[in-house]
Formats: structure tokens, sequence, C-alpha cells
């Protein structure tokens, strides 16, 4: 299991500056994963109090992703960095724009169970559904930032490889609603709202499955982005 080495450096001030950077991503994503857990938990259970929250936190996110961005530049002004650490500094400003997303996309789980918990009239329930695509994102995006922590290639080719199975429940649950749609148009607001939800939870998925990609190009310097996973992975371990 191959995991990231960083080069030695001339200062230890140095060592402590990039430590605390790694430091705050860490907190940031557990801010996230926090706010995705309180999203879908405030949308399952109509909980608009729960869904105020999130989008409170939203804003400690976004503040989180300025501080970090502020850190990442004074140190590619002041220390230069070159090869692992370049690559470092440029993976978390990477990462921390994807987890400001997840933060976006929490919020947005958390606006509409507000809205939907001012409603009065009766609806049908798709929680069950919900819930199990809800799942498996944060499964995934848990294991991302685990992943990161650890600067675990292995880990990051396994995580990302479950983003192909999160887009086909993605697929199913849309279709689930169109057919609903179609069969009571009174209930069509509400079944929107739902595909919202289910799009922001699969918009989660796509950035946990960014933050893998870095964590491989941190490690093993090699973009793979537009690559096959499967490929790639046969090639790097």
């Amino acid at each position: 299991m191959k995991k990231f080495n960083p080069e030695g450096h001339t200062t230890h001030q140095f060592d402590i500056e990039l430590n605390d950077v790694k430091h705050k991503v860490m907190n940031m994503g557990g801010l996230v994963e926090s706010m995705v857990d309180n999203g879908l938990e405030a949308l399952i259970n109509l909980d608009a109090e729960l869904g105020n929250q999130v989008s409170e936190d939203d804003h400690r996110a976004n503040q989180f992703e300025l501080d970090i961005d502020e850190d990442c530049t004074r140190i590619l002004a002041r220390r230069q960095p070159a090869a692992s650490d370049l690559r470092l500094v440029l993976t978390i400003i990477k990462t921390i724009s994807d987890l400001e997303r997840i933060g976006d996309e929490a919020e947005k789980l958390g606006r509409i169970s507000i809205k939907l918990a001012r409603g009065q009239d009766e609806v049908p329930s798709y929680h069950k559904d919900l819930r199990h695509l809800g799942e498996h994102v944060k499964i995934m995006l848990r294991e991302a930032l685990d992943a990161f922590t650890r600067m675990d290639v292995e880990a990051a080719f396994r995580t990302a490889a479950k983003d192909e199975a999160i887009d086909q429940e993605y697929a199913n649950f849309s279709r689930l609603m169109i057919s609903h749609m179609m069969e009571n148009p009174r209930y069509v607001s509400h079944a929107l709202d739902m595909s919202w939800c289910a799009r922001s939870l699969e918009r989660i998925a796509d950035h946990a499955c960014n933050i893998c990609e870095y964590v491989i190009y941190l490690v093993e310097g090699k973009d793979i982005r537009h690559a096959n996973l499967d490929e790639m992975r046969k090639k790097l371990l």
C-alpha cells in the first residue's frame, strides 16, 4: 500500500506550516461530513431546526476555504516549494474547493428540508430510497477523506470506483420520481424537490471522487482525471 512521503525540508518551520494546513483541511473535511449527515437527517425527518444548522455551518465551511487558500498562497510565495511539496499545496487548494462545494450541496439539502417542513399537505414519502442513496454517498465521502488523511493511493482507487454505482442509484431514483410525477401530477413539486436532493447527493459523490483523484496525483505525480481507473490502478499499484 503506497503512501505519500514528503521530502525533507531545510527548515523545521516549513514542516510546521505544511502540517498546520493539512490539519485545517482535515477539520474542514470533518465539518462538511457532518453537514452532509445533518442535511440528510433534516430532509428525512423534516427537521427545520437541523436544516437551519446546516445553513449556518455552510458559512463556516466557506471561511475554512478562504483561510486555507490564504495559507497556501503564503506558502507558495514565501517557500516556493518544488516537487512533492508543490503537489501537496496544489492538492490542498483543489481539495478545499471540492469540500466547499460539498458544503454547498449539503446546504441545499438543509434548505429543502426547511421548505418541506413548512408544508401542510400530505405528500408521498420517498425517504427510504433517498436515505439508501445518501448512506452510500456518506460512506464514499468518509472513505475519500480518510484516503486524503493517510495519503493512501490504494484506498483512493477503491473509493473512486464506487462513484459508478452511486451514479446508477441516482439514475434509478430519477426514474422513480419521473414515474411518480406522471402517475400523480399533484405531487410534481414534491418529486422535483426530491430529485434536486438526489442530485445534490450524486454531486457530493462526484466531489469525493475528485478528492481521491487528487490523492493519487499527490502520491504518484499522475493526473488521472480523464483516465480509466482500472487501467491506471494496474499501472500504479
